[in-house]
C-alpha cells in the first residue's frame, strides 16, 4: 500500500494509444527499469507449473502504519498546502484535507488529482512526500520473511505504488532483495504514457503480458481491498493481509461496509500475516 496512488478510471488523465514506435520505446524503458532488484540466477523453487506471486510492500511485508505512513502523510499535507497557496491567504487544514481526500475519491489517488489540476510532477511529489529520514528507525517487520518467501513455490515480483528509491531502501532493510525476480515501482506503472498505478486493470494486464503469466496462475498479496478487487476481476487469486490495519482504519472500513471486515467475496484467502501463507497454499495453487 502507498498513500499517494490508486487509479481505476482509464480516462482520469486522458491520453490515447501510442504508435508502434512509442510502444516499443515504452517497453524498452519498462524492461530496463523493472529489473532493479532482479536476481541473476534461476530461483530454486520455480518451475513452469509454479504460480507467480505479486507482493505489495507497505503494510504487507512490513508495518508502514507504525511511523512511515504518518510521516508521509505529514509531508503530503505540507506539499499540498504549498501548491494551494496563493501567496497571500493562509491555506487551512480543512482545504488541504478537502484536496487530498477529494482527489483520492475522484481519481483513486491524491497524486493523480494534483497532477491533473495543479500541474504537479509525479517525481517531485513522490520525492518530497517520501523524504522522511532514516527508514531503519521507523520500520517494523516480522522476522523470518526471507525463509517464508523461500517456502512459497514460484517467482515473486514486488509490485508497489511506492517510488523506486523508497521501495529499494525498504526491501534492503528487510533483507528480501534476492527473493524477488523483479521489482516494479510506481515509475514503471505507465500505460500509453499515462500513470496507471494499482488498482489499474490496464497496468495489471500489462504486467501479466510482459512477464508471460496467465491471470489464473498469478497470486496478488495485498493489504488494500481496492487493489485485490481489480485483480480478482481479471482472474488473479487474491490474498488480503490484515495484520497492519490500524484500529481507526478498521472502524472506517466497518462503518462503510461491515462485511468487508469479515471476508469480501473477491478475497480468496485472508491472513493476518504473510507468514501464514504456506498453510494456505492448498487454497491458492491450482492443480
Amino acid at each position: 500500500m502507498a498513500l499517494a496512488c490508486d487509479l481505476e478510471q482509464r480516462a482520469a488523465l486522458g491520453g490515447q494509444g501510442l504508435d508502434r514506435h512509442q510502444e516499443q520505446a515504452e517497453e524498452h524503458h519498462y524492461n530496463r527499469t523493472s529489473h532493479i532488484l532482479s536476481v541473476s540466477k534461476i530461483l530454486p523453487n520455480h518451475n513452469s507449473s509454479s504460480p507467480v506471486w505479486l507482493f505489495d510492500l507497505d503494510n504487507t511485508l512490513h508495518d508502514a502504519s507504525h511511523a512511515i505512513f504518518p510521516a508521509i502523510s505529514a509531508n503530503m499535507n505540507t506539499y499540498i498546502a504549498r501548491v494551494l497557496s496563493d501567496g497571500v491567504n493562509a491555506v487551512t487544514q480543512a482545504q488541504v484535507d478537502a484536496a487530498r481526500l477529494g482527489y483520492w475519491k475522484r481519481y483513486g489517488a491524491t497524486l493523480l488529482g494534483m497532477m491533473r489540476h495543479h500541474g504537479v510532477l509525479a517525481a517531485d511529489f513522490l520525492r518530497e512526500t517520501h523524504d522522511i529520514g532514516d527508514l531503519r528507525l521507523m520500520m517494523r517487520a516480522e522476522t523470518g520473511l526471507g525463509r517464508l518467501l523461500l517456502r512459497l513455490p514460484g517467482r515473486k515480483i514486488l509490485l508497489t505504488n511506492a517510488p523506486t528509491d523508497y521501495a529499494t531502501q525498504v526491501v534492503r532493510h528487510l533483507g528480501l532483495g534476492r527473493h524477488f525476480a523483479h521489482h516494479i515501482a510506481i515509475e514503471q506503472m505507465h500505460v500509453h504514457r499515462q500513470l496507471r498505478p494499482k488498482p489499474s486493470k490496464l497496468m495489471l494486464q500489462r504486467v501479466l503480458r510482459r512477464h508471460g503469466v496467465d491471470a489464473r496462475d498469478c497470486i496478488l498479496v495485498e493489504d488494500t481491498l481496492a487493489n485485490l478487487k481489480s485483480a480478482k476481476q481479471l482472474g488473479l487469486r487474491t490474498v488480503w493481509v490484515t495484520g497492519y490495519l490500524r484500529r481507526g482504519e478498521r472502524s472506517t472500513l466497518a462503518a462503510a461496509r461491515p462485511k468487508m471486515l469479515i471476508h469480501p467475496n473477491y478475497v480468496d484467502v485472508k491472513v493476518k500475516s504473510v507468514r501464514q501463507l504456506p498453510k494456505q497454499l492448498h487454497r491458492l495453487i491450482q492443480n
